[in-house]
């Protein structure tokens, strides 16, 4: 059995910082939300293009892409308790440049502030979830990243009902939001300094059992390249619904934004939803049985989509959200327990890789978009979910047959 040291010395889960952190990857992930939320306004008072929609959200989920794993690698090698509000910090200068930047060039160093912050946030915030856990990992995972995914699912309300009236300067609204985010992380950064120290006291580590069968180095190689394949097609697919489906639903079915964006807040409520009980459920049948469920599901809804009428397009959109995203906490979890000894290093890599290919994915839709049009675009794009049938060759999981221990 692969083993592996992180730094936890809990063996039962701690649900106060297991709920704290997840409450705050809600709040990290409602402030990019805005970024997002923020389209249809900047499209029709600054008359970006696609395109440019497009370099703005490439912008924030590079910067957050890259330097993702970067962060995970160094907190592996030396854990930074406070890094995380200062990370949260990051992204309130972000927010505040966001709301009164006059010009083009600004909202893109503003968005890159706001990548930084979310950069350095997500891999240390799923280490402390992961160090909260105990051996409820798939449940600590699920809580920690619904978090995350009800803060994206926020933009179309956002949208709809803040920026929508109150135009750019609406987002200095969320100035409140990210002050919130960096009180509560300076309480669990307290926690996490605590931990690292009594294990430094204690001399003692904590022993981690994957549930993976003993793998080779090449086995485990392919199967992250196989597990980054998926997240690429359901990174841009999503990315797809969130920044651009809208436009779609304007022209296509005559829809206002505010009702288009409604629309579009069903789709990621409901993955909100699908990423919880996918984190429990994995723990109960299987990480790659998950996986593989969250693949196969939404192949033919999907390329269904494009063609049918809009209480159907609503229907639709309602189940592919929860089953694409079923799995998203579970991969983070299937990557960690492939490479035990790289917590955060892998975290970083599959919730960083997320952004990354929507940052790559939101480019292509926007040129894809500006030069063959709205409708076939989707239509492209709804061939996306095909790419996750090489979930099917992913090594298969085994039940965890007894807990983590200390030494």
């Amino acid at each position: 059995m692969t083993t592996a040291k992180t730094t936890s010395l809990a063996s039962n889960p701690v649900y106060p910082i297991i709920f704290a952190i997840g409450g705050v990857h809600l709040l990290n992930d409602s402030l990019q939300s805005v970024i997002p939320a923020m389209f249809p306004v900047l499209e029709k008072d600054l008359g970006l293009t696609f395109t440019q929609l497009g370099l703005i959200a490439f912008a924030l989920n590079m910067v957050a892409s890259v330097l993702q794993p970067v962060v995970g690698y160094f907190s592996d090698l030396k854990p930074r308790p406070y890094s995380l509000p200062f990370g949260m910090t990051l992204s309130l200068f972000g927010m505040a440049g966001l709301a009164f930047a006059p010009q083009y060039w600004m909202i893109l160093v503003s968005v890159i502030f706001v990548g930084l912050g979310s950069a350095i946030f997500h891999p240390e915030g799923s280490r402390v979830s992961f160090m909260a856990a105990g051996t409820k990992r798939g449940l600590s995972q699920s809580i920690y990243q619904v978090g995350g995914n009800t803060g994206q699912a926020l933009a179309p309300l956002i949208s709809a009902f803040i920026l929508v009236p109150l135009g750019q300067r609406g987002a200095a609204l969320f100035l409140l939001v990210a002050a919130l985010g960096i009180y509560i992380l300076m309480k669990i950064s307290a926690w996490y300094k605590e931990q690292l120290e009594q294990e430094k006291l204690l001399n003692r580590k904590r022993v981690i059992l994957s549930s993976m069968a003993n793998l080779t180095n090449k086995q485990i190689g392919v199967a992250l390249g196989l597990l980054l394949m998926i997240i690429f097609a359901r990174s841009i697919y999503v990315t797809n619904i969130t920044s651009f489906y809208v436009f779609h639903l304007i022209e296509a079915y005559g829809l206002t934004i505010q009702t288009g964006q409604l629309i579009i807040f069903l789709f990621l409520a409901v993955g909100a939803v699908g990423t919880f009980f996918g984190g429990p459920l994995a723990d109960k049948m299987g990480r790659k049985n998950v996986i593989v469920l969250s693949l196969l599901v939404p192949i033919p809804l999907a390329l269904l989509l494009p063609y049918v009428a809009l209480p159907a397009v609503i229907f639709l959109l309602i189940l592919i959200g929860f089953f694409i995203m079923l799995s998203f906490s579970v991969t983070v979890v299937y990557a960690q327990e492939l490479v035990p000894s790289k917590i955060g290093t892998m975290a970083g890599l599959t919730v960083g890789l997320s952004f990354g290919m929507g940052a790559i994915g939101a480019v292509a839709i926007g040129i894809l978009m500006d030069h063959i049009g709205i409708y076939p675009t989707m239509i492209i794009i709804s061939f996306l979910p095909l790419l996750g049938l090489v979930g099917l060759a992913l090594p298969r999981d085994q039940k965890m047959t007894s807990e983590p221990v200390s030494k």
